[in-house]
């Protein structure tokens, strides 16, 4: 016998929980699938240091904001973990636990759901699987000699766990640059290979520059406003930390101290790694987002007339005097590499005609073109904010809004036969 339910979410992180309050508000039946357990990806993906790179006060699930002492601090994993699971207890999300859906697939009343544990027929459907599936590993990771610990930043759990010696950080993203200051915390000799991630100020002119781009509305920014709508879904995000109370990365400071830093890896060749000459090419485009983010935050302020404590400008504390183009691990003592180039999505549980050309859904704030399949918690679903605690309440709230518009009409068409 075939379960049904009018709807089914498919994970248990804070976007598909979020679904889970509004539905459950307006009193539609639902039920919640987790492949594994609530939170999961913030338990099995973070490093142990691992914290949260915006302030506390932005965790603003329905109805559930953050209520701790330190809103201005940045959660560890373990309080984040916490966060969720109090805001599905709150509520009793009808979440099941351990039940992984193996295929999706169109049927006459809605959707047929291929599930761990049994078939599931659903009126309507949210994906709440987030985008992180397939860790990127580079081509000719494989050629790298066998003893040399190879992990990727999802498995990354503390520096203590590697074997003694240098380690290579391949990338310089968020995971990237904060793998490499928790090692190079640690007094580990860092190799570190850089991206074309952006750096952000932490504090700057009497606050945390989170509180100054959530005044401005920016996290409120809609995605059709871009020109190029993949371009900024596929964007990296810029790189700080929460860590020990919120600082920035100044990757120049670090290399001023030791760690080595090298251009954008271009090939593997065994035990070479070969990178091309742009480390101060890619230290000054971070800086340059760097410092319009701060102009972007002197205009605001200059133009409403905000008494706003003065800042000294950003003065470089190193410069690359050579941006070498190989790397050889054996000479260099490199014994592990942890690999941040982050991941793919894998929707390829899910058989319906939704996709575009790279596998990715196409959609319309969430609402794809086949009637009742939706998707949440994705970065720039409809905003900025749309792959962040700030975010996801409306992107959630709207979701449910056109779940029970569907309902209301089938429900109609129902009573009319």
């Amino acid at each position: 016998m075939i379960e049904r339910s009018p709807v089914v979410v498919i994970g248990a992180g804070q976007a598909g929980l979020s679904v889970s309050y509004y539905l459950k508000q307006r009193r539609i039946k639902h039920v919640v699938l987790e492949q594994a357990r609530i939170a999961e990806a913030w338990r099995s993906k973070r490093w142990d240091s691992f914290c949260l790179v915006t302030p506390n006060w932005q965790c603003r699930l329905p109805d559930f904001p953050y209520r701790g002492a330190e809103p201005d601090g940045f959660m560890l994993k373990d309080e984040i973990v916490a966060y969720i699971e109090a805001f599905a207890a709150g509520f009793q999300a009808p979440v099941r636990e351990g039940v992984s859906v193996r295929k999706v697939s169109r049927a006459r009343d809605g959707y047929l759901l291929e599930t761990t544990g049994g078939r599931l027929l659903a009126g309507q459907v949210v994906v709440a699987a987030g985008a992180y599936h397939r860790p990127v590993l580079p081509h000719g990771a494989a050629e790298i000699p066998g003893d040399v610990v190879q992990l990727h930043a999802s498995e990354y759990r503390n520096p203590a766990a590697l074997p003694a010696g240098a380690v290579l950080v391949g990338g310089s993203g968020q995971s990237g640059c904060q793998i490499a200051e928790d090692l190079h915390l640690a007094r580990r000799q860092v190799h570190l290979c850089l991206g074309d991630a952006p750096r952000s100020p932490r504090m700057y002119r009497g606050k945390d520059v989170v509180a100054w781009l959530d005044e401005l509305k920016y996290y409120d920014t809609p995605v059709d406003v871009h020109p190029d709508v993949e371009m900024v879904r596929n964007k990296t995000n810029h790189y700080l930390t929460g860590r020990d109370g919120g600082r920035e990365i100044d990757l120049r400071a670090f290399a001023r101290e030791g760690m080595q830093l090298y251009g954008f890896l271009e090939a593997i060749a065994g035990d070479t790694l070969t990178f091309a000459p742009d480390v101060k090419a890619r230290l000054d485009s971070a800086d340059a987002t760097y410092n319009g983010i701060r102009a972007l935050i002197d205009k605001y302020i200059a133009e409403r007339g905000l008494q706003a404590p003065e800042a000294p400008p950003y003065v470089p504390p190193w410069h690359p005097t050579t941006s070498p183009t190989q790397l050889n691990v054996r000479e260099a003592g490199i014994t592990s590499i942890i690999w941040c180039f982050g991941f793919r999505p894998d929707f390829g549980f899910i058989d319906v005609p939704v996709f575009d050309a790279r596998g990715y859904p196409r959609y319309q704030r969430g609402v794809t073109e086949s009637l009742g399949l939706y998707f949440i918690g994705l970065p720039w679903l409809h905003t900025w904010g749309s792959g962040r605690f700030a975010g996801v309440a409306a992107d959630a709230q709207y979701l449910c809004d056109q779940i029970a518009v569907l309902l209301a009409r089938r429900e109609h068409a129902a009573r009319r036969a």
